[in-house]
């Protein structure tokens, strides 16, 4: 028997997210949160280098790019999800994702960065005083961007969500949505 979705089954109806794609992200970085964020209601777009490029996680997991990252504006989303792997320290090196990143920073939208995902709001310059967490491999990389460090599951920082690894998944995502869903009640 088929149910109706209720209201409150799905608590992110109407939210656009973006989320990263490259060769080498970190599988459950990319694939936990986009499917915790559809079932909630939000819409995911996955953007790479172009559109329909089949990217390979770090555990050998396909990914297609949904539309390509040059094509995207802030504007049009309410936040930004990072997934980890080698991938961030690739995608840092683009002007848009850097630029992206900044817009949704400075308009207070959601920037959410997991493990080594935070190598990308680093090289955006949007960390300088900024509780967060991450990989240990790259505490040194948060603290001298100007971050404050701590060592926890998931921390909230205003409109930053930041996590270390993949079994901090959970608490990754009950931040996110919970940040998302204070957005959505802050609309109505």
């Amino acid at each position: 028997m088929h149910q109706e979705s209720r209201p409150s089954d799905t608590p992110l109806a109407g939210v656009r997210i973006l989320v990263f794609v490259g060769d080498d992200y970190e599988d459950l970085e990319l694939w936990y949160p986009k499917l915790r964020l559809e079932e909630a209601g939000a819409h995911v777009t996955l953007a790479g280098a172009a559109p329909g490029h089949v990217y390979s996680g770090k555990h050998g997991y396909p990914c297609a790019s949904d539309v390509a990252i040059g094509d995207m504006e802030a504007e049009d989303f309410h936040g930004v999800v990072i997934a980890g792997g080698w991938m961030p320290d690739k995608l840092r090196r683009d002007p848009k994702v850097l630029s992206l990143v900044r817009e949704f920073s400075a308009s207070g939208k959601l920037v959410a960065a997991i493990c080594h995902g935070g190598w990308i709001p680093i090289s955006a310059g949007v960390y300088r005083g900024v509780r967060v967490t991450g990989s240990p491999g790259i505490k040194d990389d948060l603290v001298n961007a100007g971050a404050i460090w701590e060592d926890a599951p998931a921390v909230v920082d205003r409109h930053h969500v930041t996590s270390r690894k993949p079994a901090d998944l959970p608490a990754f995502m009950s931040a996110i949505v919970g940040v998302l869903s204070r957005e959505v009640a802050s609309r109505r």
